[in-house]
């Protein structure tokens, strides 16, 4: 099969390799209908994360079953599937107070690269869920986000209690920061307030349910957020970047009691100490467990109630992928979609 192989910095090349097969007797094996580029990937494909060795990736996955291993009871071959980036058993007690993503038997669904024609899904029957049938082609793209963008922005809002009454401030313009501007407005948000630059994602912002665009960052946006807020700050703020001055910038633009949801992946992210204690404010996130959240995104896009699928800007053959790293990279694109 053809699969996407990353082996160094902005080193991107599509590989034949071997088809996956069913290891465990909890296996699934899926053809890939689509997958996509994450945000995520561009930290080693830009070198900010080391790789020793040619490494396959992707985690970000839809599609077809394939095989399904002698234990697996909640998909069965032909079905249409959705997964999270972690495959977790879904029945141990972290995964049961909705933590999958952290599952005492977690592994890393995207081990064996989900940018590529066939991928093996580990503890399948916690992992995947099938869709109600065969989703219409304009569905996959949607569907696609729920696998791992959709879910993360999803839980950037519940970690910041957005709700009824709440003002959210959203802190990064990607695909994450992006739906976390969705989820707040299907949470039911009062003000949703985007921080960003980029016409091009102010748009995509507004179309999801911002009613403010602010443009600054750092001291000068924190000061806006006060501004917008008489004084206070944002009751809700998501962190969807990963860097120090984002988390900082999301703490400080929380008002004390308020809460910061982070779904950004840390790259050097150190608190102060002081800074921290007197902000008052609560802090929760890490990798998203989008699994718990799979079966109402599913259905708020097989109902055709919300769009995620809007963050794909565009679209490539899996030949192609390394011009969809290029182009998130330079920001040329929000989020590659790759169709194997």
């Amino acid at each position: 099969m053809r699969g996407v192989v990353l082996y160094g910095p902005e080193d991107v090349r599509v590989d034949e390799r071997a088809r996956p097969v069913v290891v465990k007797p909890t296996d699934a094996v899926i053809r890939v209908s689509a997958a996509c580029v994450c945000g995520s990937d561009l930290w080693p494909y830009r070198g900010e994360d080391p790789t020793s060795e040619p490494t396959p990736m992707g985690h970000e996955y839809v599609g077809v079953v394939e095989e399904i291993g002698s234990d697996v009871r909640n998909v069965k071959v032909g079905d249409f599937v959705i997964g999270s980036f972690m495959a977790s058993d879904n029945t141990c007690e972290t995964c049961l107070a909705g933590y999958q993503s952290l599952c005492a038997h977690v592994e890393y669904a995207g081990a064996g690269g989900a940018q590529s024609e066939y991928l093996r899904v580990p503890l399948a029957d916690g992992t995947l869920v099938a869709t109600p049938g065969q989703p219409d082609a304009d569905l996959i793209p949607s569907l696609l986000a729920a696998s791992d963008v959709l879910g993360t922005g999803w839980f950037g809002a519940v970690a910041a209690e957005a709700g009824p009454g709440k003002t959210v401030a959203v802190v990064g313009d990607g695909a994450v920061g992006l739906l976390a501007v969705l989820a707040a407005k299907q949470l039911g948000a009062e003000r949703i307030i985007a921080m960003s630059r980029h016409e091009s994602r102010q748009k995509l912002a507004l179309e999801f349910g911002a009613t403010d665009i602010v443009t600054e960052r750092g001291d000068e946006g924190v000061a806006v957020i006060k501004e917008l807020t008489g004084g206070y700050g944002a009751h809700s703020v998501v962190e969807a970047v990963g860097t120090q001055e984002s988390m900082m910038q999301a703490i400080r633009s929380a008002r004390p009691g308020g809460h910061v949801g982070y779904v950004g992946v840390s790259h050097g992210v150190e608190l102060p100490g002081q800074a921290l204690f007197f902000s008052g404010v609560h802090l929760h996130g890490g990798p998203a467990p989008v699994r718990r959240f799979l079966p109402e995104l599913i259905r708020l896009v097989w109902d055709r109630a919300i769009d995620p699928g809007k963050v794909f800007d565009l679209t490539l053959p899996l030949e192609d992928a390394a011009e969809g790293y290029r182009a998130m990279h330079e920001r040329r694109a929000i989020k590659a979609l790759l169709l194997p």
